[in-house]
C-alpha cells in the first residue's frame, strides 16, 4: 500500500486537475434552444411573429433562472440530432424522451407528462389496436414518436400510416375523410381540432396508448457530452418548481385536464 503522504498527494493532484478543468470551462451566457414553431399550444408564432407557447414560456423561465439569454432557433424537424451535434444549437426544447432517442442524446428531467390517444369520428367505432385499425389510414406527424410507434407496431399488421409535416395538414385530412384517424398527444389535438367547430364529430376513442417508443414525458434533449448544461437545466427546473413559477406557467395550458374519452 502506498504511504499516506503519497496517497494524499495523488488525491490533491487529481482535485487540482479537476478544479482546473472546471475553471477553464467558459461561463455560459446564452442557451440556444431548437424548436419547431408549428405546434400550438406548445410552440408557435403569434401574429407579430414572436415565439409563444408552453415550451417557450418554460425555456425563457429556465434561462432567467440561470441568468443567461434565451435564443430560439426555429427548425423544420424537431429530431435534428446532426445539427445538435454540429453545435448549431445547444438543446432541443420539448421532445418526448423515448428509449430510441436516448441512443443519440441525453435528456433532462421531464418538464411535464403527456398522454397519447387515438382520435377519430365518434361513430367510427375505432380503437387504438392493430386489429381495429387494419386497413385504416392513420395520420401521424413526420419524425415524431407516434410515427415511430405506428410504423413499428401497427404498419406490419396492415395499418396504413400516413405521415404529415404539419399538424394543420393532418387535421385537414382527417376532417376531409382522407385519413380515418390520428395518433396524437391529448393537449395539441384538443387545441388543433377537438375544441374547434370542426371537431364536433370527433373524439378520443379507446384508452391511452402507452409504449417505450412513445415515452410518457416531455424533456429537453442535449448532447451526451454536455452534462454540465443538463445539470444546470435540471437545477433550474427544480428551482422553478420550488418557487411556484413552474405551476404558474403550466396552469393555463390545462395539462391535467381529462379528455372526454369514449372508452
Amino acid at each position: 500500500m502506498a504511504p499516506i503522504y503519497l496517497r494524499v498527494s495523488l488525491g490533491l493532484l487529481l482535485w487540482l486537475v479537476s478544479a482546473s478543468v472546471v475553471a477553464d470551462e467558459p461561463a455560459r451566457h446564452e442557451i440556444r434552444f431548437a424548436v419547431v414553431a408549428q405546434f400550438p399550444p406548445f410552440q408557435s408564432r403569434d401574429p407579430q411573429g414572436q415565439m409563444v407557447g408552453l415550451n417557450i414560456d418554460l425555456g425563457n423561465a429556465l434561462c432567467q433562472q440561470l441568468n443567461v439569454r434565451c435564443i430560439w432557433v426555429d427548425q423544420v424537424l424537431m429530431e435534428n440530432f446532426p445539427a445538435l451535434e454540429a453545435r448549431k444549437f445547444d438543446a432541443i426544447m420539448g421532445m418526448a424522451a423515448t428509449s430510441r432517442r436516448r441512443r443519440w442524446v441525453s435528456f433532462t428531467d421531464d418538464l411535464y407528462p403527456f398522454t397519447t390517444r387515438l382520435v377519430a369520428r365518434k361513430a367510427s367505432g375505432l380503437l387504438p389496436t392493430k386489429q381495429s385499425l387494419k386497413g385504416k389510414r392513420v395520420g401521424v406527424l413526420l419524425k415524431s414518436n407516434r410515427e415511430a410507434f405506428a410504423l413499428s407496431k401497427w404498419a406490419p399488421a396492415g395499418v396504413i400510416v400516413k405521415s404529415f409535416w404539419l399538424n394543420d395538414e393532418l387535421v385537414r385530412s382527417l376532417v376531409a375523410g382522407e385519413i380515418d384517424a390520428t395518433l396524437q398527444g391529448t393537449v395539441e389535438i384538443r387545441e388543433a381540432l377537438l375544441d374547434t367547430a370542426d371537431g364536433e364529430d370527433f373524439d378520443f376513442l379507446g384508452p391511452e396508448v402507452s409504449a417505450q417508443l412513445l415515452g410518457n414525458g416531455v424533456a429537453i434533449a442535449v448532447r451526451k457530452s454536455d452534462m454540465t448544461l443538463r445539470a444546470d437545466l435540471n437545477r433550474a427546473l427544480e428551482q422553478l418548481m420550488h418557487n411556484g413559477e413552474y405551476q404558474r406557467i403550466i396552469q393555463p395550458y390545462r395539462l391535467d385536464a381529462l379528455p372526454h374519452a369514449t372508452q
